[in-house]
């Protein structure tokens, strides 16, 4: 049987290739034609069997593009920049010169649970625009364990070896999301970033920086100053969560089994503050009617909710806890960033929480938390743009690591990204 005849998604992918569309175009084409969609597990098409041909051979014309290089945009010496969080990935396209930082030609944003693995989504950004570098820089949750990086919140697996085989790439760097976004800030790209607290004292002394990111999970990264720069990868979020008595005991009760390792990660994320609003809805014995963390954040905010807004309370109570704790483990004087984009979209609620007074609660270390700044940052583009000047910094200009470490080593070239989906 003709396989390219049976299938009526290949007949609309060949006439498509006909008119010379690229395999991104024809996507969004078919997928507002409701053709097929998509989904975590990857592409349900109109037959299981047009599904499995257009994957396969959709695999084997890209393999083909891809062992055919497109220059990015006439220029010879390009490499790709990705943050992969749990929800979004966010790719930029970056171009170099020699002798000069390189220089941002294109960015994209996309939902994870969107593409069956994160080869498709690189694959998709590449074909859009007609190129193809041999390098990739990945920001990603996680740590790397035995070329596989582990992490529970992404929605697929991410092997690096096998990545680098499937889109014929010379090299994959990587290094944990994190731990970019504190490159970025050590390289002040977050100077636009909302005081929630400034230092006490005019002359605090400018030290580590620690950038913590609950988003769909919760990561921390330290940036540590000096002629050298560099920046520590954390696993912080996995650290034993402290339930003062009360409230915080009450729901911890509800959330977690006797004698279980509960970590801050538990209640400081997306997840987290979901479940938290419904442990209170089952102390108050109320039936949960928000489903989505968004949802309650709204809620909350909009102050339609009361057991939204006591949810995102306690939210904000323990992400002050664990800030402090985070401040004087590592002598942040250089002050806290706390990234996210529903944090960002927050901060006059942060101002009012018990954030604050819970960030100073440590007895008799508030003198020395009184001179720790805390700063709100949106997430966006930071990502992507800390792991080009990490990839910049590491290895193609060793020079760009001498001297002024704060100074910015990536050309923006008057972007304007756009927000997350």
């Amino acid at each position: 049987m003709n396989m390219q005849a049976a299938d009526p998604v290949f007949a609309c992918r060949a006439r498509d290739r006909e008119e010379g569309l690229p395999y991104a175009v024809f996507a969004r084409k078919h997928l507002q034609k409701g053709r097929f969609t998509q989904s975590c597990a990857g592409f349900r098409s109109v037959t299981d069997m047009a599904a499995s041909a257009l994957l396969s051979v959709s695999s084997i014309r890209q393999r083909a593009a891809l062992a055919n290089p497109v220059p990015a945009n006439s220029c010879d010496d390009s490499f790709l920049a990705a943050d992969i969080g749990g929800t979004h990935a966010r790719l930029a396209l970056m171009t170099r010169v020699s002798g000069q930082a390189p220089k941002l030609a294109a960015y994209r944003v996309y939902r994870c649970a969107d593409h069956p693995h994160l080869e498709d989504i690189v694959r998709c950004f590449c074909m859009e625009l007609e190129v193809q570098p041999r390098e990739l820089v990945l920001a990603c949750a996680g740590y790397v364990h035995a070329g596989s990086v582990i992490n529970k919140n992404l929605v697929w697996p991410v092997l690096l070896h096998t990545m680098k085989q499937q889109l014929a790439l010379d090299h994959v760097w990587f290094l944990n999301d994190l731990q970019a976004l504190a490159y970025a800030v050590g390289h002040g790209a977050a100077s636009g970033a909302a005081v929630l607290k400034a230092p006490m004292a005019r002359d605090a002394h400018a030290g580590p920086v620690v950038v913590i990111g609950p988003g769909t999970g919760l990561g921390a990264a330290v940036w540590l100053p000096g002629q050298a720069s560099r920046v520590i990868a954390t696993e912080a979020g996995h650290t034993q969560l402290a339930a003062r008595i009360g409230r915080e005991q009450q729901v911890l009760a509800q959330i977690a089994q006797a004698d279980c390792h509960v970590s801050y990660e538990t209640v400081l994320s997306g997840p987290g503050l979901h479940r938290i609003y419904t442990a209170l809805c089952a102390i108050h014995d109320r039936y949960p009617s928000l489903h989505e963390p968004s949802a309650v954040t709204r809620a909350a905010l909009a102050g339609r909710d009361e057991i939204a807004r006591e949810a995102l309370t306690l939210f904000c109570g323990w992400l002050g806890s664990f800030a402090a704790d985070l401040s004087m483990l590592y002598g942040a004087t250089g002050g806290i960033y706390l990234a996210g984009g529903f944090l960002f979209q927050m901060i006059e609620f942060l101002r009012s929480s018990p954030l604050l007074e819970r960030f100073l609660d440590k007895g008799v270390m508030r003198p020395f938390l009184h001179n720790v700044p805390i700063r709100v940052m949106d997430h966006g583009h930071h990502g992507v743009m800390g792991a080009a000047s990490w990839h910049w910094n590491r290895h193609i200009d060793s020079d760009a690591r001498k001297g002024d470490e704060r100074r910015p080593c990536i050309d923006f070239n008057d972007a304007v990204f756009p927000p997350d989906l």
